[in-house]
């Protein structure tokens, strides 16, 4: 059940509704949120959402042991048994593949990773899934990262513990992010489950334009170069032109931003229209003029997660420079490594932490960390930054159509970059351009419309925001009811969020 299907939005109505009766109520109200939460993620995993509310049991029940515990040595033990508990989870539905594969080449065993959640479901229904196949369930390493941070920020003491364990399971399992994010930290969604429900009627229209704004993202934009372009060319490099590689990297690029930001863009509006609100994810990220400029755009609630929680950990920049620079390459590798267990992820979060590590080197040396880069300047930047970016998303994207979600020889995807870089390099037929371009003009418009309203003024953008609030409401339901019908002729074959893998 994701945001492009009718079947949640007829869900989400009958919960506005019934929300309509009951939201006065703060216990009923978040009682019942916590209920379809709980339902929505079922139907999104099946019986994985029985990892969930362990992950909630777990980390209220620590919460409050650190928080009572007055003993230093005490406190220490509860987040490291609180850290080795949601990381044990999240590495074994994760990483099971990975490490034992590792073991396997390295020692000559033959271990064979089993789904004991798997087993367990069979033995309680009479089941028949297959034990062999471990599956990561989807949010699970949103909602693990969640969770952690409240646990440390409590240790750090930046939080007391949530007194209700429901408030607590509700602010875990919130539905609108749970799966894709944004990461939804306890020091910022907390105080809101107690206040009373108020949405303004300019917090009404926005949360419509980022609903409708999502869904056309997603399905015009992500879905439509997936299935139609991207995806057939990353799948088969050979066959294509270097031009066809190009565009289709091009195409990527902005295809798991309109993905992702997409989704984030309906969780946001959902979750205001409950009376909730969730921290902006995404800041025009292909305008950044520099690497860490991107990462201040692009999945904000992760990247700023890494820094509180893992750089800063690591030391930051408190033990010198070389220091710095080792514990921004680490962070970033060790955030390839969160996107999943594969080499691709880790080579992509190798690139950005040694081009964090070389920016601000650059900086130290050249003492630019205070300028702003005008005109021609400030262009060149913004160019050499997004072409890097999408040369980094190759690997991101990269996967060997002939070897199954969970391969183990995972060279192949990375020999798939090599194979694409060589068709731009070397086969490039500049000839056939132009009678590629007017063959997918209706593809490359697309991409060129999203990346220009993509890089237009954020004052631009709220300006048509702003319009849309106050034109008649009448006129804001036939817009809305054309947006639908012109998105649902173009709609490919349902496609999951490209972060519900995550």
């Amino acid at each position: 059940m994701i945001f492009t299907t009718p079947l949640f939005w007829v869900f989400f109505g009958v919960v506005l509704l019934i929300y309509q009766f009951i939201y006065p109520n703060h216990t009923l109200r978040n009682v019942f949120l916590l209920i379809f939460s709980v339902f929505f993620y079922y139907k999104s995993v099946g019986y994985f959402f029985v990892l969930l509310i362990l992950t909630a049991i777990i980390d209220y029940t620590m919460g409050w042991q650190i928080y009572q515990t007055q003993t230093k040595w005490k406190k220490k033990f509860f987040i490291v048994l609180s850290l080795c508990l949601n990381l044990g989870l999240l590495s074994y539905f994760k990483y099971a593949y990975f490490f034992a594969s590792i073991l396997n080449e390295t020692f000559g065993w033959h271990l064979q990773p089993i789904d004991y959640l798997a087993v367990w479901s069979n033995a309680w229904t009479g089941g028949k899934l297959d034990i062999f196949k471990i599956i990561a369930p989807a949010g699970i390493s949103f909602y693990t990262f969640q969770s952690i941070s409240y646990s440390v920020d409590i240790y750090r003491g930046h939080l007391k513990p949530v007194k209700s364990f429901w408030d607590f399971a509700f602010f875990v399992s919130f539905f609108p992010q749970l799966v894709a994010g944004p990461i939804v930290r306890a020091v910022d969604f907390v105080p809101q489950i107690d206040k009373p429900y108020k949405v303004s009627a300019e917090e009404f229209n926005h949360a419509i334009y980022l609903i409708i704004g999502g869904l056309v993202k997603k399905i015009l934009v992500s879905d439509y170069l997936a299935a139609n372009f991207v995806d057939r060319v990353f799948d088969s490099p050979e066959t294509y032109t270097g031009f066809e590689n190009l565009m289709a990297v091009y195409g990527y690029t902005i295809q798991i931003y309109c993905d992702f930001s997409g989704y984030t863009d309906m969780a946001i509006g959902v979750a205001l229209l409950l009376g909730f609100r969730l921290t902006i994810n995404f800041l025009s990220p292909y305008s950044a003029v520099n690497i860490t400029d991107f990462w201040r755009r692009w999945h904000i609630s992760l990247s700023t997660w890494l820094r509180d929680y893992l750089y800063i950990s690591l030391g930051g920049n408190r033990k010198g420079k070389i220091r710095q620079y080792l514990n921004l390459f680490i962070t970033m590798l060790l955030g390839g490594l969160w996107h999943g267990a594969n080499l691709k992820f880790i080579i992509w979060g190798g690139l950005h932490g040694l081009a964090l590590a070389f920016h601000k080197l650059w900086m130290d040396i050249t003492g630019s960390k205070n300028k702003t880069s005008t005109g021609l300047g400030r262009f060149i930047a913004q160019f050499i930054t997004f072409h890097f970016v999408a040369f980094c998303w190759m690997f991101f994207r990269a996967r060997d159509p002939d070897q199954g979600a969970w391969g183990v020889d995972w060279s192949k995807d990375v020999l798939m970059v090599w194979r694409m870089l060589n068709r731009i390099a070397y086969h490039f037929e500049p000839q056939l351009i132009i009678q590629q371009i007017i063959a997918y003009r209706f593809i490359f418009l697309i991409m060129v419309t999203a990346y220009l309203i993509h890089w237009l003024q954020r004052h631009t953008k709220e300006t048509f925001e702003g319009w849309f609030g106050t034109v008649p409401d009448f006129v804001k339901a036939a817009i809305i009811v054309c947006i639908i019908m012109a998105l649902y002729q173009v709609k490919t074959d349902t496609q999951p969020f490209i972060y519900f893998q995550f």
